[in-house]
């Protein structure tokens, strides 16, 4: 009979601590999807990170407000009690306010006149500075230099000293047989004295113009001068159409900024009338009643509600400015 001698269970264990730890199976290691998605991760966290500051500061200092502004403008609310609430007894008080559609009518004078000034100026100019020159650099920068300080309230105090009664404009037109007295005070003159400060700081859509310009292939005008086209019909076929989409985008921003006049108005227009808004209320923007009426007159809720109409207004001309640029803005796709 065969014997077999099997160890007993101490001597086995025995045996396994001898040898050591049994090793621990490998990892496999991470694909390169997996190694991809964690990369994405990073990157994500890390673009948040650096987002992070535009988000606090947009939700608590933009969104937050507009969201008091709407609920303000529902109230009477004048900076010190409570604000109690009226519905839409500040829209309907607004359309029965006089010195509000004064407002409105002379906000969009300016628009209609200085935007579009505004904007032939710039084109001239980028024009004639498109094209290379001896001390191109420095005229650039001294044609865009009033955009920089234009609307700072120093210079809206020497405009104002300027075109006041007896002042260097005022001597400067009598040689020429001008006798019409001070631009500031006149309610017939003071708005163009406005639109001229506006139409003085045309640096900003000038370089946007200039940018554009270079875009235009050379070829397009040689072929249209070897055709016989004059200056004006190379203008109007070549140069407008070329560069549309710059100039939508000028006027858009433009007419934007034409709505937000504040500082050049309130400096120029001064204490007119024992109350500022120009003689006449001729320089009453919309602006500065707005800030009259929250702030000297502290109707917080009204001012709200008139600043929620100024919204409306904007968007509406702009929602009209992106449906007709279908008809008149070409882009090189060859779409509308």
């Amino acid at each position: 009979m065969m014997r077999t001698d099997t160890p007993a269970p101490a001597e086995a264990e025995r045996g396994r601590a001898a040898k050591g730890p049994r090793p621990a199976p490998p990892v496999p290691a991470p694909g390169p999807a997996a190694t991809a998605r964690r990369r994405a991760r990073r990157e994500t966290l890390a673009g948040y990170l650096f987002l992070s500051p535009w988000c606090v500061g947009i939700l608590l200092l933009t969104l937050g407000p507009m969201l008091v502004s709407l609920y303000l403008a529902f109230t009477d609310y004048n900076l010190f009690d409570s604000p109690r609430w009226v519905g839409l007894e500040n829209f309907s008080e607004m359309f029965s306010d006089d010195r509000w559609w004064k407002s409105v009518r002379v906000t969009a004078v300016f628009v209609l006149v200085a935007t579009p000034l505004k904007l032939a100026i710039a084109l001239g100019v980028a024009m004639l500075l498109v094209r290379p020159r001896k001390g191109q650099g420095f005229y650039r920068s001294a044609f865009y230099a009033p955009s920089l300080i234009g609307a700072s309230v120093s210079i809206g105090i020497v405009w104002r000293a300027l075109f006041q009664d007896g002042a260097v404009v005022d001597r400067s037109l009598s040689l020429f047989g001008w006798d019409g007295g001070g631009w500031v005070g006149d309610p017939d003159w003071s708005m163009p004295t406005l639109v001229a400060l506006s139409a003085w700081q045309f640096g900003a859509p000038m370089v946007i113009f200039l940018a554009g310009l270079k875009q235009v292939p050379r070829e397009l005008y040689e072929a249209a001068e070897v055709d016989g086209a004059g200056a004006w019909r190379r203008f109007r076929s070549i140069t407008l159409p070329m560069i549309s989409p710059v100039l939508f985008f000028n006027l858009l921003l433009e007419i934007i900024h034409s709505f937000q006049i504040f500082t050049s108005a309130l400096v120029i227009a001064g204490p007119g009338g024992g109350r500022a808004g120009g003689p006449g209320d001729s320089l009453l923007v919309y602006t500065w009643y707005l800030y009259e009426q929250g702030f000297a007159n502290l109707r917080m809720g009204y001012a709200s509600a008139m600043a929620w109409m100024l919204l409306a207004g904007i968007a509406v001309v702009t929602a009209v400015l992106f449906w007709s640029q279908r008809r008149w803005v070409h882009y090189e796709e060859g779409g509308r």
